[in-house]
């Protein structure tokens, strides 16, 4: 394929830490009421292991693959609501970094071969928006109001999702998940 076919063919993908089912509704509602309140477009609820990285969609897929044949299940925990600064980070939940999540992020980046200029900050984000910081504010305050176990939620982390997440796209429309991985357990 010609140099210049093969660039048009990449894609921009992300690797997504997905929490179980039961925790994903419970988050799901949540999201939806500060969406009803607050507008923002929907997503699934996920903690983000390897950031938008531009690849090939055949590269991206055997990257992924690798990176979950040497990965093993985990715990999250939530140890804060907080507020961002720009529309992937309105309003989310802070992970604990524990040594198993920045261990999943670290390894999958170096299957990756991406490299973070910022510290990994897992976190769950659980409204996508341009907002004030005083709604960002009210909105973080909601979570709390809404859900008064979120500070003390823990899950196990036992799949990942390689996501198609063009960044350019804040309808989040174009957002596809392309492979599911369900980590083995060792």
């Amino acid at each position: 394929m010609a140099g210049g076919l093969a660039e048009a063919a990449k894609g921009v993908y992300s690797v997504w830490a997905l929490p179980p089912e039961d925790v994903r509704d419970q988050l799901k509602r949540l999201m939806g009421a500060l969406r009803s309140e607050f507008g923002g477009p929907k997503f699934e609820p996920h903690i983000t292991v390897v950031g938008a990285i531009s690849l090939g969609p055949d590269d991206a897929l055997r990257r992924f693959r690798s990176a979950c044949a040497a990965l093993s299940p985990y715990t999250a925990r939530v140890s804060a609501v907080s507020r961002g600064t720009f529309f992937y980070q309105c309003v989310f939940l802070l992970i604990d970094p524990s040594p198993e999540v920045v261990e999943t992020s670290a390894r999958s980046c170096g299957h990756f071969g991406y490299e973070n200029a910022n510290p990994y900050m897992p976190h769950l984000s659980l409204l996508y928006g341009d907002l004030t910081d005083e709604e960002k504010e009210r909105a973080r305050q909601r979570v709390e109001a809404l859900d008064k176990e979120i500070l003390s939620l823990s899950f196990e982390v036992s799949a990942l999702a390689l996501y198609k997440t063009d960044t350019e796209d804040k309808s989040l429309e174009s957002w596809e998940q392309v492979e599911l991985c369900h980590l083995p357990f060792r």
